[in-house]
This record gives structure tokens, sequence and C-alpha cells, in this order.
């Protein structure tokens, strides 16, 4: 399909992008910047009509940036699936969770590519983001978007790149960050080279989509496995009366052979919490058990208990029970500075705590209220950082460590602290107020 790429590298190509959530809204600004007409599709009319007022719905994404583009003729965002037969080139940035019982929920894909199948034309570029199991381009996609009558690979290219976003990371933005690419076939894959080519900096060819679709895979399950590593020795340092951050710290010193992770209340974000278990069941097709990958999600997953549990032995030691006091949950989204609310234990941190007859408040600066989610019910806002305000709290637990926050005027203010976060280390006085989780 000759022509499809001398569009490419023309920047004649129209890019569609499905999915305008935190990896869709600044990947289709890219594609823009580097000159391309770029069309966002979403079954959010919110987000559509966001997008053509020029306003931004995610923090660390800018208005100037999407009044840029859609000023210029280059981004417009639409929920009429049926537009996707004009664009050249069509990306797929849609959610894959996970189910109640955790194992992958691929129906956002599955309902991504029925949306499309029917719109699908001959020489048109497919490229799924989305994270997911080794096999899920061709075993699952691929027969969808076949339903056209057109065959992959022969009628219409179709390739895996894997999502490599961090949200409110200001030292790698999109075009930056190497992109890994897996074709079904050459010719697939050389189509994708060049569309991503055309706006990314580097890119990394794999020899197929599975390649690719496990390559997302190992980067996070890296850090999973890390990050429990040090969960575990931050409770065991705990009982020893060790500081395990000072530990890593000092271990960090060393120029070679070791990389510092640090503890938290466990794990947030749609990527760590989520890929290794879309893994570890892919494996059990083939008869293989991942018992490393579940032990560190065992352990990931418990930390929001862990995190409960040393509160009421802090509250114990103030003679107060957790039931009946007051609490202060410090920051919900999932990591510090983001609006990311996707898998925060802050969440799970605050049912524990209500289930055990606590009374639950929250405040974060970047998120006004929690908003719907799919298992988890918590209808809170966040309250005011005032003097007034945390006078009525028997407690405040620090589970995101917004860089915003004055944790020397919390300290001062409230009995007891629990940090989970180190958000606390430049805190002066009443450090005997602090507890570590």
């Amino acid at each position: 399909m000759p022509a499809l790429l001398d569009r490419i590298r023309s920047k004649d190509a129209k890019v569609g992008v499905v999915g305008l959530g935190y990896v869709g809204l600044p990947l289709s600004l890219a594609f823009a910047r580097s000159g391309f007409e770029v069309l966002g599709f979403d079954i959010d009319p919110a987000k559509i009509q966001k997008i053509a007022a020029g306003e931004s719905y995610i923090r660390h994404i800018d208005a100037p940036a999407i009044r840029e583009a859609t000023s210029r003729g280059r981004f417009a965002a639409t929920t009429d699936f049926s537009r996707a037969r004009g664009e050249d080139c069509l990306i797929i940035c849609v959610p894959t969770p996970l189910t109640a019982a955790r194992e992958p929920d691929l129906s956002f894909i599955t309902g991504t590519g029925e949306s499309l199948a029917p719109h699908l034309r001959a020489g048109q570029l497919v490229v799924l983001e989305s994270t997911t199991y080794p096999g899920t381009t061709e075993e699952c996609l691929k027969p969808i978007l076949e339903k056209s009558g057109l065959r992959a690979g022969a009628d219409f290219h179709l390739a895996f790149s894997p999502e490599r976003e961090d949200p409110g990371n200001a030292k790698f933005h999109t075009a930056q960050i190497p992109k890994v690419v897996g074709g079904m076939t050459p010719a697939c894959l050389e189509a994708a080279m060049a569309l991503y080519g055309a706006a990314i900096d580097r890119i990394v060819p794999v020899s197929s989509t599975r390649a690719a679709e496990m390559t997302k895979l190992l980067e996070n399950i890296y850090r999973s496995v890390n990050i429990a590593m040090v969960n575990e020795l931050k409770m065991l340092c705990h009982r020893m009366g060790i500081d395990v951050f000072e530990v890593i710290d000092a271990a960090a010193t060393k120029p070679f052979g070791f990389q510092a992770f640090y503890p938290g209340p466990g794990l947030g974000g749609h990527c760590i919490p989520i890929d290794p278990f879309y893994l570890t069941w892919k494996a059990r097709e083939y008869e293989f058990s991942t018992r490393f990958i579940e032990l560190a999600g065992e352990i990931n997953i418990g930390m929001p208990l862990y995190v409960v549990q040393r509160t009421m032995e802090a509250l114990n030691e103030l003679g107060k029970a957790l039931k009946g006091s007051r609490i202060l949950v410090m920051g919900i989204a999932y990591k510090r500075d983001v609006d990311d609310m996707r898998e925060s234990p802050a969440i799970r941190v605050i049912e524990l705590l209500q289930e055990r007859g606590a009374e639950v408040a929250y405040h974060d600066p970047y998120v006004p209220a929690v908003p719907r989610m799919r298992a988890h019910k918590v209808d809170l806002r966040s309250v005011p950082f005032t003097p007034a305000e945390l006078a009525r709290y028997d407690a405040a637990v620090i589970v995101t460590d917004h860089g915003s926050i004055d944790y020397q005027a919390l300290v001062d203010a409230v009995p007891l602290v629990v940090d989970s976060r180190r958000a606390t280390a430049k805190v002066t006085r009443h450090r005997e107020r602090i507890h570590v989780a």
C-alpha cells in the first residue's frame, strides 16, 4: 500500500485517535503539532465539547495546546464513529481494566473494534496502543476488524504500539519517549513506523505484535516486582526499628548494580496495578504459573491494609480507637501533582477506614470530588486545607504527597500524622506527631 506511506511521509494522511483520555489526548496533540490533521473519537460527549471549546479536562495538559491545535484546524473530536472511514490511520487508546475476578476486561477493545469495523476501508492502518496480554491484537482485535470483509495484512495494516505515557512527568513528553512498534506483517510494521516516526523522535521496531505487547508488560512488571520488594522490606524494617528510606538512600549511592525504588501505600495508575495480571492470566493458557509476579501483586494489593493497621496502632498509642475517630486522608490521586484517580490506593484506604468505624474526609487540591468508579462507591468531596478544618481531625493519613501541600502546617494542626510517602521528611516542629507507615 505505497499510497498510504506517501501520504504519511508528506503528512497528508489523516490520523484518527480513538479514546481521548490520558493516552489519546496527548498523542493527538503530538500528531497535530507535527503537522497532521487529527480527528479524535470518544464516547463521552463532555470531552468532545471541551475540546471544541479549547478546554482541557486533564490537569497536566494545558488548554492553550488544545486551543492552538483546534484553531489551526489540526485537531477536532467527535462521537460519530462513521467518520473513521475518512481517516488513513486509526490509533486505539482505550482502557483495559480488570474484572472483579482480576481477569482481563477487553470490552473496551472489542467495543471499539465493533464500532470501527463497519467503517473500515482498504488501505488504512489500525494500531492498538491499549496495554494487554500478548496475542490480543491478532487473536481478539483482528477477527473483529475482519468482519468488514477486509483482511488484515492484505487489505489493511494492523500493528501494536504500547503507550508509554507518564502523567505529570515534566521531563518526558509524548514525542520524546521512544516508541516500540510491532506489525502483523513487515508491511504493517513499515506503515506503523512511518506514522510514529513522523511525530516521535525514536522508533524501536520489534518482530511482532506479540513482542510489542510483551514489552509493555515487562516494563510494568519490572516496576511492580521491585516496588513489592521495597514494600515488604518497609514492613520488616518497621519491626526491626530501621528507617527503610535511610537504607534505600544509602544503597542508591552505589554507582552500579542498583536502582532505587521507594515504598508507599499501594500501587495506582492504569498500568502497574493491572498489567501484571494480564500476563498471569495469559500464562495459564500455557500451563505456566507466574508465581513471582503473583506474589508481588499480593504484597502491593495488601499495602492499603498495612497503612490502616499502622494508623490503628498510632491512635492506640494516644489512647484512641480507630472507631469513632475523625480521619483526614491527604491526597487521593494515584501519584503526586496529577488529577488521575485510576486504581488509586487511597480509595481502598478510605474504604478500610470506613469499614472500621472511622469518620473519613479527604483533601486533594486536584480532585474536588471522588469520581464514579467501576469497583468502588465512595461519595466524598475534598474539604478545605485551613487551620479550622484541620483542627477537626484526630489524625491525618498522607496517601499522596502532592507538592503544593504545607506539611508543616498539617503536622502543627493535627495531633497525629501517619505518613506513607515520606512527605514530612522536611518537617521540623512536632515531629513526635509523625508516624511513618
